[in-house]
């Protein structure tokens, strides 16, 4: 799922994301409310109508980011009181306002508000953070006011304590939920630890339900989570590698402003059939990028996200055809 924090994938129309064959886009919860606020959002007739995008829409409940907020916060079991670092007020957000707030947008899936316990908590404030966004969870199905427009996914949390793990999905999948997502997986850890998390956890979790794992976007690690049983991801990394004159190139990482790229008038990928690799020469963005030209940035946008979800189509397609090891082993 591209993530379209501020309902925009940055530098990127929905066209062009429909033309990338995206399913899905993320949007967020926290930034939204402060800016334009959900009224304004509610007003224009929801998240769709807002932002022009017809396809179906995931709201995270801002939880990780008011986490990430480290000095400027306080928790209790209320909610958490925070300082807006846009204008400075203090901002109330608990599990029942979390879900006020996706209601007003209307996405289709709307995450429960939770605790993301730092990679540098204890076992003891991980074992609080996981309890606790059980609570939450609660609160927020109690909460919610379109049961039959929007689906509430619940989140793992654990840390990397695997009993926690194991506890807590446990405790979800008997509120029998729409889906289920694993989170505080990109918080720090090494990508070994990541993969024992997602690889214990996801077989705890229903087969017939959508499966998230929240936060990560690279080849390798989609690809073990995927053995594990995961459907869905996202991640800002297609994007903000754009924004900084990367191009994802079959696994690979290329800084377009390298001088080996100033004469290459080849396609960036001539395996790629996406709207970049199809008119433009790696020369020609290199030369955009060095110029700080806008168009650029876009360019590698919509090529980076074009094939991290033409990398997750193969791999469906490898699944159906009973191949997937055969072509994807090399990144497990």
């Amino acid at each position: 799922m591209p993530v379209g924090t501020l309902a925009t994938v940055k530098g990127l129309t929905p066209a062009h994301l429909e033309a990338c064959q995206a399913q899905m886009i993320l949007a967020n919860t926290y930034h939204l409310h402060l800016q334009p606020g959900e009224e304004i959002i509610a007003k224009a007739g929801g998240l769709h109508r807002f932002m022009g995008w017809n396809q179906p829409i995931l709201t995270d409940s801002g939880g990780f980011q008011v986490f990430s907020l480290s000095n400027l916060r306080q928790i209790s079991e209320e909610g958490v009181i925070f300082r807006s670092p846009r204008d400075g007020r203090l901002i109330n957000l608990t599990p029942e306002k979390s879900i006020e707030i996706q209601n007003a947008l209307g996405a289709d899936v709307i995450m429960a508000f939770d605790e993301c316990p730092p990679a540098t908590a204890t076992e003891t404030e991980v074992k609080e953070a996981t309890d606790r966004t059980y609570r939450w969870l609660k609160r927020c199905l109690n909460a919610h006011q379109r049961p039959h427009e929007q689906v509430i996914f619940g989140i793992v949390q654990g840390g990397t304590h695997l009993n926690l793990r194991k506890q807590a999905a446990e405790a979800l999948v008997d509120l029998d939920l729409a889906g289920y997502a694993i989170g505080g997986v990109s918080v720090g850890e090494a990508p070994e630890l990541i993969h024992q998390i997602v690889d214990f956890t996801t077989p705890l979790l229903p087969e017939n339900k959508p499966r998230y794992l929240m936060g990560v976007g690279t080849y390798r690690e989609m690809v073990r989570a995927i053995a594990s049983g995961i459907d869905l991801f996202d991640c800002v990394i297609p994007t903000r590698l754009g924004r900084h004159g990367t191009a994802l190139v079959k696994g690979e990482r290329w800084n377009l402003k390298n001088a080996r790229f100033r004469e290459d008038f080849r396609p960036l990928d001539p395996d790629c059939s996406c709207y970049t690799c199809s008119n433009f020469s790696r020369a020609y963005l290199n030369h955009l990028i060095k110029s700080r030209e806008m168009l650029g940035y876009m360019l590698l946008s919509l090529h980076n996200i074009h094939e991290l979800i033409s990398f997750t189509r193969r791999i469906r397609q490898a699944i159906e055809n009973d191949h997937f090891i055969s072509e994807f082993g090399q990144w497990l």
